[in-house]
């Protein structure tokens, strides 16, 4: 007879019944005339419950290991005295669909980099990294939700590109038909493409490689970009409006479905943040940061991960905000086709997010004017010629437009209270990691 499986959950809905659980064997406690196996599936524990009678089943339980692969058919029985959910399941037949090989090379007490070795077993024995990546299901359709709501198109952009993207640093080379090929640091020129095409909102969920030999908490070679880009804006201020909207509404989901599961699994209580969000200038964050003793020698142009941190907690002491954005970066430290502002020539119409401290975004009005770009690109002295595919989407009428790039990973970081990108990501690559 074939029994439907039910998942561990439902089972006190089933209460009496003979049904099947599928699962892998949690723990065992193998006693002189009980046999206790727990079996976890993704939604929880049950425990299976058997006198010792010397028949089959008997010899079977004995048999199993940790995290084997099995179906157990059984009646679901009151339990009072059983933690797991006051049932447990009296089996009547027990399969092995796969038994694993004992001892597991992880247990418990494991290190982080051993356990990103046999990530498949980490993830599955630690109902905390499973409840991430719901989490990250959750985070990324809330933020489609948003874009879709706001009349965005979805676009999938070539990771492979013919010449280096953006400044040419930092890029991955790879041999492609007797010639080089590079992989996309972003979708950042493919995106801005996409608006002089005429496609007025544009966003990506997509890969983005950097060749950034950085082995930080918060670094990886290979990450998940969110990336927007908003055309005939008037200002700046539009795209970060259009970004914080978009970030409440997804943590506003993220809040609704998993509030609950992440406060048992993190202890963090996830709390929808209130528009708009604090906005300072690099100029005055600095101020503010020297006058706290940061960068006592006043030659920094760029924070640091010390200063990122130090402004957000006066913000978030004047505010009680954990999100500020800083803007109007110097011309020195951003991309050559951020455009300028009018009134102050040495700054940008740009901006980072910040998140407890953390960057979580890039963001800026970009340059659309042709002549301009190209002035602005000889003066970091980059050649025009192997970014003609991308300077002639200005020559024909290319709207004003901005945007930006978020990494989904540092958002999910944040978000969790996670200790590094490492955990926050499925299979992590580095430059020390291309595997598993």
């Amino acid at each position: 007879m074939i029994h439907n499986r039910v998942r561990v959950a439902e089972l006190s809905e089933h209460l009496g019944r003979t049904v099947s659980v599928c699962g892998w064997v949690h723990t065992l406690r193998l006693q002189a005339r009980m046999q206790f196996v727990i079996v976890r599936d993704g939604t929880g524990p049950v425990q299976v419950t058997h006198r010792r009678d010397g028949g089959p089943l008997e010899a079977q339980l004995d048999a199993l290991t940790p995290e084997s692969a099995v179906r157990i058919t059984g009646r679901v029985v009151e339990a009072a005295q059983v933690k797991l959910g006051g049932l447990e399941l009296v089996p009547e037949t027990v399969e092995v669909l796969n038994r694993a090989a004992a001892p597991l090379p992880i247990d418990d007490h494991t290190g982080l980099e051993q356990r990103l070795d046999w990530r498949f077993l980490d993830v599955r024995r630690r109902p905390a990294a499973q409840l991430v990546f719901a989490v990250q299901t959750t985070l990324e359709q809330g933020m489609r939700e948003y874009a879709y709501a706001e009349g965005a198109t979805e676009m999938h952009t070539p990771k492979l590109m013919g010449s280096a993207s953006e400044s040419g640093a930092e890029v991955f080379e790879l041999g492609y038909f007797g010639r080089s090929a590079y992989l996309a640091q972003s979708p950042q020129f493919y995106k801005q493409m996409a608006i002089a095409a005429g496609v007025e909102k544009v966003f990506e969920i997509g890969p983005v490689f950097r060749a950034e030999p950085s082995f930080t908490f918060r670094h990886a070679t290979e990450f998940t970009g969110v990336d927007v880009e908003l055309a005939w804006i008037d200002d700046v201020e539009e795209v970060m409006a259009f970004e914080e909207r978009m970030l409440a509404h997804a943590i506003g989901r993220v809040a609704e479905v998993h509030g609950a599961a992440i406060a048992e699994q993190f202890g963090v209580e996830v709390t929808v943040p209130a528009t708009p969000f604090p906005r300072i200038t690099m100029a005055e964050a600095q101020e503010l940061l020297r006058a706290g003793g940061w960068d006592p020698e006043g030659t920094k142009e760029d924070l640091d991960p010390e200063g990122e941190r130090a402004l957000a907690a006066c913000i978030k002491e004047s505010t009680g905000h954990e999100f500020v954005f800083v803007t109007r970066y110097p011309v020195g430290i951003r991309p050559f086709y951020h455009r300028r502002a009018a009134d102050e020539p040495g700054v940008t119409l740009s901006f980072d997010l910040l998140w407890n401290g953390l960057e979580v975004t890039t963001g800026a009005q970009r340059e659309h004017r042709y002549e301009v770009l190209l002035e602005q690109a000889a003066e970091k002295g980059m050649s025009p010629e192997p970014m003609r595919d991308y300077l002639n989407a200005f020559r024909y009428g290319c709207p004003p437009h901005g945007g930006f790039g978020m990494g989904l990973g540092r958002v999910l970081m944040v978000l969790l209270s996670l200790g590094s990108i490492r955990e926050a990501t499925f299979l992590f690559r580095g430059p020390n990691r291309l595997s598993p």
